[in-house]
């Protein structure tokens, strides 16, 4: 079981490399093949929840919806920030100046974007105390959480694995001492 979970949260993060590769026409075959096992590792998770959680078919079916509709705006919130740290390090790099209006203006949308993801985690809340318990709604946050922590994990590890370290990007390579490593081509 816990194997099966470990190859299940591997196939998550395929939808990363996905988007950070999306240009090509190949890769927009990846991301639809990304967007279909997403569904299958969220459906896991939801049957997990409703084992654990012990929830009667009509919390099961207000569940889905709810987590449908949020996951939903928070893959759109992920996004926005992962494109505006890549540019802010792309400001941000040694040896080049950066544009003081531009890096002002990323990092209000990065605060702006923190603030949107507690909103929808808060919205989210509200919403499920409508049909679940509070020591329900607790569980679900806690089950979440440690998803969530673990998918972070396999990033790094994935990263590591392929020589990157955090903030880097495919086409960079990495070099001693220099975070992030340097584009390749440039």
């Amino acid at each position: 079981m816990k194997r099966h979970m470990v190859l299940s949260l591997a196939v998550l993060l395929a939808p990363g490399l996905a988007a950070q590769q999306r240009d090509t026409v190949a890769q927009r075959g990846d991301s639809a093949e990304a967007g279909r096992l997403r569904t299958q590792i969220e459906d896991k998770f939801r049957g997990r929840v409703q084992e654990e959680l012990k929830l009667s078919p009509d919390q099961v079916t207000k569940l889905r919806a709810t987590q449908e509709r949020y996951n939903g705006r928070r893959r759109t919130v992920m996004q926005q920030q992962l494109e505006r740290r890549r540019a802010l390090e792309d400001q941000m790099q040694p040896g080049i100046a950066a544009n003081s209006d531009s890096v002002r203006k990323l990092m209000d949308g990065i605060q702006t974007g923190r603030a949107e993801m507690l909103r929808i985690e808060q919205d989210q809340d509200r919403e499920m105390a409508g049909y679940l318990t509070p020591v329900q709604r607790a569980r679900y946050q806690q089950m979440r959480e440690r998803f969530m922590q673990r998918i972070g994990e396999m990033r790094m590890e994935r990263r590591e694995t392929r020589g990157m370290r955090p903030g880097m990007r495919p086409g960079m390579v990495p070099r001693p001492g220099v975070r992030g490593g340097r584009r390749r081509g440039i």
